[in-house]
């Protein structure tokens, strides 16, 4: 809980209880005889992991440690096996996001982390014939536009980077400077740069409260070559801590006022993509549950959906930049995590209340990751199954032996099929091989 909210006389109205989050309703609380209110006093949320933050002494105290354990490791994890992971941070202004995501020198927080155990697996790697390559970009999205906190400049240009969109990698920054990294030190030093220029403003709950969704990405890369057979995944992690929502106030100044409205505007778009999201998969899984009862139903029929059924709703990602941007990592090829941060404030009863359901609403999304391999290492690899599928083949004709002159024509064909791919793999291997070694 935040001082200004103490000397409010704000009261905790949260408990955690394992992995279940409960609020109390402080709207039936209020009221003097509230027997007759059909509301529940206490509405509770369920969710992969709960963790408390209020008091450093209490025994249920969650640290920064036990978090990175929970939820960085799966991260590492996905990233090791060549999956895009995204994870975001979101909540009310001043509730915790910026803190769990970069943390303090004292208390470092989720993206250090990650990015010290990606440089630990990097050493693990030095006794063999292995690579990997790290490239960082951090970027902050301010009133709609786009800037580039890495970028080297003498004097402060406008925001005028575009988003654009690959017909096959999808959305990016045209013009977002790319970072190689060598060691940790090095993405700590970035960092620090970056931090330093987001847009900070003081408000009401946070006297340095961040003005701007700010996504750190990782561009991490693997190349092995093991029994002389490469292998090469990359993985795109995306740490993203989200400007915090916030009631308009008519005391502010114009610019401020337009300032939350646009970070209003990309959280409520945000919110929208979230819940398009959840039903469309809610319709996947009722579609391949009446595919089931169709495939299963051999001797009863099962009558198909009306054609004038429910379809897939349209998700509006190009409505802000920050879902434009997250578009895969929302919706597509990702695997993604999210951090909801609370108050556990009476006065922020209403925003609590907002940042869980949001939440509970996210954990309907079904997305579908996949592991990004290089084609020419899935190449060889479907070449080298040929071969072994074609010398199984020819081995099996030798033993029948039945018909010599048949045999043989069909022998002549399998051989000739089985050099033509080794000399495939030879040439696409060397080829790697050179790419490898450059890595």
């Amino acid at each position: 809980m935040i001082l200004i909210q103490r000397a409010e006389g704000g009261r905790v109205i949260v408990e955690v209880d394992d992995k279940v989050a409960k609020v109390r309703n402080i709207k039936v609380d209020s009221r003097l005889d509230s027997s007759w209110d059909s509301r529940e006093k206490t509405v509770a949320f369920s969710f992969d992991y709960c963790y408390w933050s209020v008091d450093p002494e209490d025994p249920k105290y969650a640290s920064q440690e036990m978090v990175f354990q929970d939820l960085g490791t799966s991260v590492l994890s996905g990233a090791f096996r060549g999956y895009n992971i995204c994870l975001l941070a979101y909540g009310q202004t001043g509730s915790g996001k910026t803190y769990t995501m970069m943390g303090t020198p004292a208390s470092i927080g989720l993206t250090p982390r990650i990015c010290e155990g990606l440089f630990a697996r990097k050493d693990d790697y030095s006794d063999q014939m292995a690579s990997c390559r790290v490239k960082v970009s951090f970027l902050e999205i301010y009133n709609e536009r786009v800037r580039d906190l890495l970028k080297q400049s003498e004097q402060k240009k406008p925001y005028t980077l575009r988003v654009r969109e690959h017909p096959e990698t999808g959305p990016y920054v045209q013009g977002l400077t790319q970072h190689l990294v060598t060691d940790y030190k090095q993405v700590v030093k970035l960092l620090e740069e970056g931090i330093a220029k987001r847009i900070t403003a003081a408000t009401h709950i946070h006297n340095a409260s961040s003005r701007s969704h700010a996504i750190f990405t990782i561009h991490y890369t693997q190349a092995i070559l093991e029994n002389n057979l490469p292998s090469e995944i990359a993985s795109k992690i995306n740490l993203v801590d989200l400007a915090g929502s916030e009631r308009a106030d008519p005391s502010y100044c114009k610019d401020r006022i337009t300032e939350g409205a646009n970070i209003n505007k990309s959280l409520v778009t945000l919110g929208i993509v979230i819940s398009t999201l959840a039903q469309n998969s809610q319709v996947f899984s009722s579609c391949q549950s009446i595919n089931t009862l169709t495939s299963e139903g051999e001797s009863s029929r099962v009558e198909s959906p009306p054609s004038g059924g429910r379809r897939p709703a349209y998700i509006p990602y190009r409505d802000s930049i920050l879902t434009w941007l997250l578009k895969d990592s929302l919706g597509g090829n990702s695997k993604t995590i999210m951090i909801a941060t609370i108050s556990p404030a009476s006065s922020s009863y209403n925003e609590t209340m907002s940042t869980l359901r949001y939440a509970a609403n996210a954990k309907n999304i079904i997305n579908k990751p996949r592991v990004n391999e290089d084609a020419n290492v899935k190449l060889i690899r479907e070449l080298r199954e040929e071969i072994d599928r074609l010398k199984t083949m020819l081995m099996s004709f030798e033993l029948r032996n039945s018909s010599p002159s048949w045999s043989d024509d069909k022998d002549g064909n399998l051989t000739e099929l089985v050099l033509q791919n080794e000399m495939k793999v030879g040439m696409i291997s060397f080829t790697w091989c050179c790419n490898y070694l450059s890595l």
